[in-house]
């Protein structure tokens, strides 16, 4: 009993040694604290005046490192009520009335069908290594498109039907998916845009075909080679309002590049308007590729397209394959050509 309470003891005095050594080694510096300065450096009562000289900019300025920012940032409320009241109800605006033109011409125009019966002989159109890229390319588009859209919108739907932590969790692995998926489609966009260069070159009779509107309207089918003038005209929209999504959004995803606030904010301008002005003109290939026209879908899906449809529709690029068949005996007419012979007739 005695030695515990000696313990005791000796514990306390330690205490109250280690609270003197702290008093002595801090004492120079509360002697050296100017209180009447502190005070006169310190804010007053905060009214509205106080607020509106922090905004005016003056001698209020963000504390952190490196930053020169006015306390209330001007040029965030800008950036703020440009997507608010402009990108995200325009991008609103052309998203719905694309879609909204697709179906009407659907159902006042119809499906763009084959004038003849099938054939049944095939043409090779699409490689595997092609169909691969332009797959590969098509996730990652779709992937960004969501995600971005769910960034823009999602807010307005999602958190109200289903909570706060639900839409938490959701806009979190939004952003972690858009900020990864979208450098590896910049990747891929820039091969694809390389590998399909040649066969988009503009050609005079392109714009014939853009004169009559593809065929789609008075249903007299304009020449066409391997690629046709809307295809090419949506290679031109990617590789240029394509690559503005990529610069702007690895300017966004890799802020360590001495960007500064105002780069940031006009990047993400640039990267909502050019990224909706993409997913608007895509709902028009998506639908031609699929619903619009007949057969168009089997050749990115098997590689190869019926000799009707192609002469159908790329009248053209069907004349250089019969020609160079036909320089070929060993070619059986009655069968699809083989790959290494598909390849050579291709203008790619």
């Amino acid at each position: 009993m005695r030695a515990h309470f000696t313990a005791s003891r000796l514990t306390v005095v330690a205490m109250f040694l280690c609270l003197m050594l702290a008093s002595i080694w801090l004492a120079p510096q509360a002697l050296a604290a100017n209180p009447d300065g502190e005070i006169g450096q310190a804010v007053g009562t905060v009214d509205a005046d106080t607020w509106r000289q922090v905004k005016d900019g003056g001698n209020s300025i963000d504390s952190r490192h490196d930053s020169n920012y006015s306390l209330i940032n001007q040029s965030g409320e800008t950036w703020r009520q440009i997507r608010n009241r402009w990108i995200s109800p325009g991008g609103l605006i052309a998203l719905g009335g694309m879609l909204a033109v697709l179906v009407i011409f659907y159902l006042l125009v119809g499906r763009n069908n084959l004038d003849h019966p099938r054939s049944g002989k095939l043409m090779l159109r699409w490689t595997a290594l092609e169909r691969a890229m332009h797959w590969t390319l098509a996730t990652l588009f779709l992937t960004l498109a969501i995600t971005g859209i769910n960034l823009l919108w999602g807010k307005f739907v999602f958190r109200n039907v289903f909570g706060d932590v639900f839409w938490a969790n959701m806009i979190m692995a939004t952003k972690v998916i858009h900020n990864y998926v979208g450098p590896l489609f910049s990747i891929m966009l820039i091969l694809v845009l390389a590998k399909w260069l040649k066969l988009n070159l503009p050609r005079k009779h392109d714009l014939d075909w853009f004169r009559q509107g593809g065929g789609m309207m008075k249903g007299k089918h304009p020449d066409a080679g391997f690629a046709n003038g809307g295809e090419k005209a949506w290679y031109w929209i990617l590789a240029t309002v394509g690559l503005v999504v990529i610069a702007s959004g690895l300017v966004l995803d890799f802020p360590i590049f001495g960007q500064t606030r105002d780069n940031m904010q006009w990047a993400n301008v640039f990267h909502g308007i050019a990224s909706l002005m993409l997913i608007a003109v895509s709902f028009g290939h998506i639908y031609i590729g699929t619903a619009g026209t007949e057969g168009a879908f089997e050749g990115m899906k098997t590689g190869y397209v019926d000799e009707t449809w192609a002469k159908q529709h790329h009248n053209l690029w069907y004349d250089e394959v019969k020609q160079a068949e036909a320089a070929d005996p060993a070619a059986d007419p009655a069968t699809a050509p083989d790959d290494s012979l598909a390849r050579q007739q291709r203008p790619n």
